[in-house]
């Protein structure tokens, strides 16, 4: 039979080449199609959200949006279970059909970020958090209660059907978004070969974070292929154990950590990055308090027009306002936006540590005494001067310790056995973390004297440290 074109559109992404999805034309009227929910206002809403939270206001060609995002999400979603399903069906008991599979993990793809608000993560800490919310709890409710009677309707997609008996279950796909709470009872109920497609969105390499890596270093000008995927697919299957690399692709998996953890030093942590996120957190609270009624669950029609293009036009409407705490709110954000209100970076210092090695450990990893400490060192006339503390964190793989841990193995050939990442004697020889820890003020005026009080309360504590001197 040939391929039936009457149902398939293609939509054409830098990163991936052609993405297919299912199309609402030629489908029977009581079945959903793909097209339904990308046209869905949930989506569509993602067209408004920036992939990279504030960096695309430092690097001008990184203008893509988590719209696009998503949808290569979607397509490596296909891409993997076209090649790890056999492997999944080997390993695990009453696994669906394959079109229930790829289905299943395609549309988890295309709403992994749906619950996303305003500058993405940053949206998390500084608004969501206070509720006892994440993105991943939003987009789970969004998938079951908003979304769901449309997953529940499709039956196909590019590559094959479902079968008649099977219907796609939303609660499968909100399960799926969610990362790993490390608690049993969030295994209790879910079959094996469900909690098996969990690590192609909670891992070390995951459907989301190798379609970021690929798109942001792209978009950003990084780089133009940033490791090679079609290796790091073929070398992956599915064991009893869970997602399994052979050791002959252990180099490739080695080189997208190192280029992630290169992306978060070079772009998401970039100093100028961080200092416009501080800048926003300045105002942010205050902000919302005015902008948005509160809990975004007990208000989602409100949440669903949240956007950053929405935010970001209220706001500086507000310089005019005559409501005089709405107007100095106003000229703030007027003033972020023009980048005449930035925190500048004075002085930072990079750690890596390695396993056995505890952050705790560090002095770097208590801010405010080594803010307090900074501020003894400076002469007495800049004791007062506005400083602000940044530590950004990033882990190269997850630890048993941490939620996401447990997902990813590496498969021996010599002994025939899968292992647990942590265990390779390769993959130990990464940092299993970093941070950098900056200081910022309102100019670069005293970086030297700052950088020098740094150095002092630092001592031996070691990484190294940079001034913009």
């Amino acid at each position: 039979m040939p391929r039936d074109f009457t149902t398939e559109s293609l939509s054409h992404d830098p990163i991936h080449g052609y993405i297919p999805f299912i199309s609402r034309a030629g489908l029977p009227a009581d079945e959903a199609a793909e097209q339904d929910l990308i046209d869905h206002p949930w989506v569509q809403r993602m067209r408004q959200i920036h992939q990279l939270q504030t960096a695309w206001w430092v690097f001008p060609s990184a203008e893509h949006m988590r719209f696009q995002h998503v949808l290569g999400v979607m397509h490596l979603g296909s891409v993997v279970v076209t090649a790890w399903y056999e492997t999944l069906s080997d390993v695990c008991r009453n696994v669906p059909s394959r079109g229930y599979v790829e289905s299943l993990v395609r549309i988890a793809g295309l709403l992994h970020d749906v619950g996303h608000g305003p500058f993405g993560h940053f949206f998390d800490d500084h608004y969501l958090d206070q509720f006892g919310l994440t993105h991943e709890d939003m987009g789970g409710h969004i998938i079951e209660h908003e979304l769901g009677d449309i997953i529940r309707r499709i039956r196909r997609n590019p590559n094959g059907k479902i079968q008649p008996l099977e219907e796609l279950d939303p609660k499968q796909v909100a399960w799926l978004i969610r990362r790993p709470s490390g608690k049993p009872e969030d295994e209790t109920g879910h079959p094996d070969w469900l909690r098996k497609l969990r690590s192609l969105f909670s891992g070390i390499y995951t459907v989301d974070n190798m379609d970021f890596v690929l798109r942001d270093a792209y978009m950003s000008g990084y780089n133009t292929k940033a490791f090679d995927i079609s290796r790091l697919v073929h070398y992956s299957f599915f064991t009893k154990d869970g997602l399994t690399i052979h050791a002959r692709g252990l180099p490739t998996l080695i080189n997208f950590i190192e280029t992630r953890a290169n992306l978060f030093r070079s772009i998401y942590f970039h100093r100028t990055v961080r200092g416009i996120d501080i800048a926003l957190e300045d105002y942010f609270a205050a902000t919302m308090k005015r902008l948005f009624p509160g809990n975004p669950l007990e208000h989602l029609a409100e949440y669903q027009q949240l956007t950053e293009t929405s935010f970001l036009v209220d706001v500086i409407r507000w310089a005019d306002s005559d409501d005089p705490e709405l107007r100095e709110l106003g000229l703030h954000w007027k003033a972020i936006i023009n980048r005449d209100e930035m925190w500048r970076m004075a002085s930072e210092r990079t750690m890596h540590f390695h396993t056995g090695q505890a952050e705790s450990t560090t002095i770097f990893s208590e801010p405010d005494l080594v803010e307090r400490r900074v501020r003894d060192y400076l002469p007495d006339n800049l004791k007062q001067i506005p400083l602000r503390v940044d530590v950004a964190k990033h882990y190269h793989r997850p630890s048993a310790r941490k939620p996401s841990g447990k997902q990813n193995f590496w498969y021996d050939p010599a002994s025939g056995q899968a292992f647990e990442l942590d265990d390779d004697e390769l993959f130990r020889s990464l940092p299993t973390s970093f941070i950098v820890f900056r200081i910022y003020s309102r100019d670069h005026g005293f970086d030297k004297q700052i950088s020098e009080a740094l150095h002092k309360v630092a001592g031996g504590a070691g990484g190294d440290t940079k001034t913009n001197m």
